[in-house]
C-alpha cells in the first residue's frame, strides 16, 4: 500500500525493541528463580544435558532409547512446574512473554501481517498525518445532515443545502471506496464554516485506515514547508517534509487563499499539484474562495489543473460553528430553566 520502507523499517525497530524487552524480563525472572530455588536450576541443567541426548538418540535412530528420554523429560518438566508452583510462582512464570501472542510480536502470521502490525502501521500514519490535533469526534458516523437545510437555496443552481451535501457525501465515499484503484482529487469550495475541513478530516481517517499514506497542511504550513526547502538547502527537516508532500498518497491542503499570495507561492503551488497530477497521488483542496479568486491569485495553469482534474465540490449553507454555538446556548438555558423550575 502507502508504507515507505523507512515506515516499514520503523515498525520492525519496535518489534525488536519490544522482543528485546520481554526477552530481558524473562531473563531476570530467570534469575530471581534460580536464586529463590537452587534445585530449580539443577533441573533445568538436567534437561539440558538429556536433551542433547535425545537429539542424538534421535539422529542414530535408537527408537527406544528415544521414548525413555522422552518419558525423563516429560518428568523433570512436571517437577520444575511443581517446584514452581510451590515457591509461591504462576506456572507459566518463566513462559516466553509476548504483547502479541498471535505473531509473538513478529508481525507476521505466516507470509501475512498480523493484526497487530496493520494497526502499528495505522497509528504510525496517524502521527505523520498531522491531523492528531483535530476532534476526534470528526468522522462519518458523527457527521450530521440536519445541518444542512433543504430550504437553504443555491442561486446559481436553485438546489438546496441538503441535496448539495448527499451528493457531496456520496462522491467522497466514492472517492474513500475506490482509493488506490481510481485515480481522483476533490476540490472543496464555500463560505466560512460550512464543514470543508470537516469533510477532508473525514476522509483522512476512512484512508488511513485502509493503510494508505496521508499529510494534513493547512496552506501557510504546506507554502512555509515549500519555502524553507527552497531556500534552505541544509535544512533536513524541511527536505523530508517537502519529499512526503509531493510523495504522499494524499496530500489534503486545507484553507488555501489563508496565506500570504505573491508569484513564488503561485509558482510553488503549481509545481506541487502539477507533479503529484504526473505521479497520480491524489489531492484534496480545500477553500473558502470563489473559482473567480483562485484564477485572479493563482496562475491560469494552477487554475486550469485544477478545474481540468479535480471533481468540483461546492458546499453551501449556514456558518455551522455558529449554529453549534448557538444550540449550546439553548440546551445549556434548557438545563438552566429546568433546574430552576
Amino acid at each position: 500500500m502507502g508504507l515507505k520502507t523507512s515506515q516499514y523499517n520503523a515498525i520492525m525497530r519496535e518489534y525488536e525493541q519490544r522482543q528485546l524487552k520481554n526477552h530481558n524480563i524473562q531473563t531476570a525472572r530467570y534469575k530471581e528463580v534460580y536464586e529463590k530455588l537452587p534445585e530449580f536450576k539443577e533441573l533445568d541443567d538436567s534437561i539440558s544435558i538429556l536433551s542433547v541426548q535425545y537429539g542424538r538418540k534421535l539422529l542414530g535412530g535408537d527408537e527406544k532409547a528415544v521414548d525413555s528420554l522422552k518419558e525423563e523429560l516429560a518428568i523433570l518438566r512436571s517437577s520444575k512446574r511443581s517446584l514452581l508452583v510451590s515457591a509461591g510462582f504462576p506456572e507459566d512464570y518463566l513462559e516466553p512473554i509476548y504483547d502479541c501472542k498471535d505473531c509473538k510480536d513478529t508481525g507476521y502470521i505466516g507470509n501475512k501481517k498480523c493484526h497487530c502490525f496493520k494497526k502499528a502501521i495505522i497509528k504510525l500514519l496517524y502521527e505523520q498525518s498531522n491531523i492528531k490535533g483535530f476532534p476526534v469526534e470528526a468522522s462519518f458516523d458523527n457527521f450530521r445532515l440536519d445541518f444542512y437545510p433543504a430550504n437553504y437555496y443555491d442561486r446559481k443552481t436553485g438546489r438546496s443545502s441538503r441535496a448539495i451535501m448527499e451528493d457531496t457525501l456520496r462522491i467522497c465515499h466514492e472517492f474513500i471506496d475506490t482509493f488506490g484503484e481510481d485515480f481522483r482529487n476533490l476540490f472543496f469550495y464555500g463560505s466560512v464554516g460550512v464543514g470543508k475541513t470537516y469533510l477532508s478530516t473525514c476522509i483522512a481517517r476512512e484512508i488511513m485506515d485502509r493503510e494508505f499514506s496521508v499529510l494534513y497542511l493547512s496552506a501557510p504550513q504546506l507554502f512555509n514547508t515549500l519555502a524553507q526547502n527552497a531556500f534552505d538547502k541544509k535544512d533536513i527537516d524541511a527536505k523530508n517534509m517537502n519529499e512526503y508532500i509531493f510523495n504522499c498518497d494524499l496530500l489534503i491542503i486545507d484553507d488555501l487563499g489563508s496565506e500570504y499570495t505573491n508569484s513564488f507561492i503561485a509558482s510553488q503551488f503549481f509545481t506541487c499539484i502539477n507533479e503529484r497530477l504526473i505521479h497520480r497521488k491524489s489531492t484534496i483542496i480545500s477553500t473558502n474562495l470563489s473559482l473567480e479568486a483562485l484564477a485572479d491569485l493563482y496562475t491560469e495553469r494552477s487554475f486550469s489543473r485544477i478545474t481540468s482534474s479535480y471533481t468540483l465540490l461546492k458546499i453551501i449553507g449556514d456558518d455551522i460553528r455558529i449554529k453549534m454555538k448557538l444550540k449550546g446556548r439553548e440546551d445549556h438555558s434548557c438545563y438552566v430553566e429546568q433546574n430552576e423550575s
